[in-house]
């Protein structure tokens, strides 16, 4: 079989030159109703994928207390992540499809992962093993946390229609999850996104700054900012908080009100009042369906498509979209706190030499 039979067997939108062109469009802004509608049908074949990888993870992690949950990438994510890599193929985007899973310690991250690494299945790791290890070397954002990157691999027919797909695995420890919320919620309430580093940097020194105060206080290691000492990571977060108010913002935020059902796929929408309206469907394909459709009718609206077992797993792996930062303001205060008193430890002792 040639190279150009094996790209156009029935790969989802076309073939992977096909969504490969229909994402150059859109980066140019020259993009056709066709060019989104073949975006639209390799979207909704991760759908499989996801599906695939979320049982897997589930089966692993029964009885452990680690959360599990997957998400759709927003189409305004897609089209925002051509925009900032210009060298990105979009057929080869390989966080379209995400799964999360958030564990309570570091050590329980690496032993899950390292296991998970010897599992006997088709689907190939595409990366090695450190190169999207952020806790070992965290981003200059301040994220922490791992990710993997596999390729989809079925024998039936089907699968090998989808052969090629990718799907994310994001392993977080809860301290490092209530950062990353902080930030996705900084970006919803503010013109700034400190996640990609653009627009006030002062929100980019805060989060930075407060990622190494997670990472010392809680999980004994270094974050973005590891030349600082205690002290100094401390005074200059404060002060950035207090320039900012930044604590006090998030603090004051109110959750979303409405209850997520217990329908596994939940459509989560952004209001331009700012506030979260919430859809629950029972069908996948009905759920997947009613995103594509509310994309269109409001193409300036954040709007995600995300699935856990419960509606408490769905308000934890998703706590950025409730607006939520609770833990992320109780962990930075005491994290200030012990990095704060340990300062002064130290300098008590060295004066007392």
């Amino acid at each position: 079989m040639t190279q150009a039979t094996s790209d156009t067997a029935g790969f989802p939108g076309g073939s992977k030159s096909r969504v490969n062109a229909a994402g150059n469009r859109i980066r140019d802004g020259a993009d056709t109703h066709e060019d989104l509608a073949a975006v639209d049908e390799w979207r909704a074949a991760h759908r499989a994928v996801l599906n695939t990888f979320q049982a897997i993870l589930r089966n692993r992690t029964k009885g452990t207390g680690v959360t599990v949950a997957q998400r759709h990438k927003r189409k305004r994510t897609i089209f925002d992540k051509l925009l900032r890599l210009p060298g990105m193929q979009l057929a080869r985007m390989d966080d379209v499809a995400g799964c999360r899973l958030i564990f309570k310690t570091v050590d329980a991250l690496y032993a899950f992962r390292r296991e998970f690494h010897l599992a006997h299945f088709n689907h190939r790791r595409r990366n090695e093993s450190d190169k999207y290890d952020y806790i070992i070397k965290p981003k200059p954002s301040g994220y922490r946390g791992v990710h993997d990157v596999y390729e989809y691999n079925v024998s039936s027919l089907e699968g090998r229609r989808l052969a090629g797909l990718s799907v994310e695995i994001q392993y977080r420890t809860l301290v490092q999850h209530a950062w990353a919320t902080a930030v996705e919620v900084i970006g919803h309430i503010t013109t700034s996104q400190p996640k990609f580093q653009r627009g006030d940097h002062r929100y980019q020194d805060a989060m930075a700054l407060a990622s190494e105060i997670l990472a010392r206080a809680h999980e004994g290691r270094r974050g973005p900012r590891p030349d600082l000492g205690d002290s100094d990571v401390v005074q200059q977060f404060l002060a950035a908080d207090k320039e900012l108010v930044l604590l006090k913002t998030l603090s004051g935020l109110n959750t979303a009100k409405q209850q997520v059902s217990g329908n596994r796929n939940t459509i989560l929408i952004f209001e331009p009042s700012g506030d979260l309206a919430i859809q629950t469907y029972r069908d996948a394909t009905d759920a997947l369906r009613a995103l594509f459709d509310l994309e269109e009718k409001h193409p300036d609206r954040d709007i995600v498509l995300v699935r856990a077992d419960t509606a408490a797993e769905m308000r934890s792996a998703f706590r950025n979209y409730f607006s939520d930062a609770k833990d992320f303001i109780s962990l930075v205060n005491a994290g200030c706190t012990k990095l704060a008193s340990g300062a002064k430890r130290t300098i008590r002792v060295r004066g007392g030499h």
